[in-house]
């Protein structure tokens, strides 16, 4: 079962656009994830919802898509996120936080953004390759537009 749920967390970067993921689903994740363990106890994380057309709109122009697809600029419209939830780091209640928040946005210097997270429902296959003899990690797109994932073996990984 952990495998199967691990095997279908994947980076989708393509989505219907048009299949919208209510406020509530938003706030219902959040709920869970409020729940998670917490250094000290500090609980410093706070979450911005969207799951509004007008507000993922302002969120899209400031985000980076695949990196190493040099020639894609992203999603285009109508394969969009349908909804957001952006994780923001409380500096007043805790100020050590070494993550690249991957974007800029105009929030107060209170908060720093550590990650978005892009919901909806995918429109892309993202498969998993074992890594090749050339040892290149990085993913890639075939001609019939399937998102190839290399990853080490658990060879690799373990040591001793």
């Amino acid at each position: 079962m952990m495998k199967d749920l691990v095997l279908k967390n994947r980076s989708y970067r393509r989505f219907y656009e048009d299949v919208p993921v209510d406020c509530q689903t938003l706030r219902d994740l959040v709920g869970l994830a409020r729940l998670s363990a917490s250094a000290a106890n500090k609980q410093p994380l706070r979450y911005m919802l969207s799951c509004t057309r007008e507000r993922n709109a302002l969120i899209f122009p400031n985000l980076a898509w695949a990196a190493y697809l040099k020639d894609w600029d992203g999603p285009p419209e109508g394969e969009r996120p349908s909804a957001y939830i952006i994780m923001l780091a409380d500096k007043e209640v805790s100020a050590n936080f070494n993550w690249d928040a991957g974007i800029c946005s105009q929030i107060p210097d209170q908060y720093e953004i550590v990650f978005v997270l892009a919901i909806g429902k995918p429109k892309e296959k993202v498969v998993i390759d074992p890594l090749g003899p050339d040892g290149d990690i990085k993913y890639w797109r075939d001609t019939d537009g399937t998102h190839h994932v290399p990853k080490r073996s658990l060879e690799d990984l373990i040591i001793g």
